[in-house]
């Protein structure tokens, strides 16, 4: 009994797919990569949407929560596409931490406008992460993932343009 107990916590996944195993493991290792940054974003941008503060406050905060809402979409679908491909995907908060490129913000203070310069810079750094990753996509004809990750681009792309225009210093 136990026997089986153990050999059914090590079982492999094996999911079907059309794609090698080299293929597989490239795209899923690059998707947990990539999960393990959304989560890091998404806790970032509702870390400052929790503590944002002064004149601007409502249209920020809103601002932040919209944008925290459509970066915890993505998070599902990223692993539920790794489980496709027939990976296993993140676990637990540590290997987030483990995998995480976005840079967390422990401050206990930081102004408005560097919160949005921040996220801004972030969402940058996630484009060209995903950019990378649809190069992997193409190598390994996988046009599911590619079609996502083009879709994710856009969403990515249309924050940072948001924050961009939101934390503009103009003169006047």
């Amino acid at each position: 009994m136990a026997k089986d107990v153990k050999a059914r916590k090590s079982a492999a996944l094996a999911t079907p797919t059309d794609l090698g195993a080299n293929a597989t493991k490239d795209l899923t290792g690059g998707l947990n990569i990539l999960l393990a940054d959304v989560y890091s974003l998404y806790i970032k941008t509702k870390n400052f949407h929790w503590h944002m503060s002064g004149p601007h406050f409502r249209d920020y905060h809103l601002l932040l929560d919209d944008q925290a809402t459509e970066i915890d979409a993505m998070t599902d679908v990223i692993a539920e596409r790794v489980r496709k491909l027939g990976g296993g995907t993140i676990r637990s908060i540590g290997h987030i931490k483990r995998l995480q490129r976005v840079l967390d913000n422990d401050a206990d203070f930081v102004i408005p406008l560097d919160m949005l310069a921040e996220l801004r810079d972030d969402n940058i750094q996630l484009t060209k992460h995903m950019r990378s990753l649809h190069e992997v996509c193409d190598e390994h004809n996988d046009v599911a993932t590619a079609s996502l990750i083009e879709n994710w681009i856009d969403e990515t792309e249309k924050r940072t343009w948001f924050l961009f225009e939101t934390g503009r210093r103009t003169e006047g």
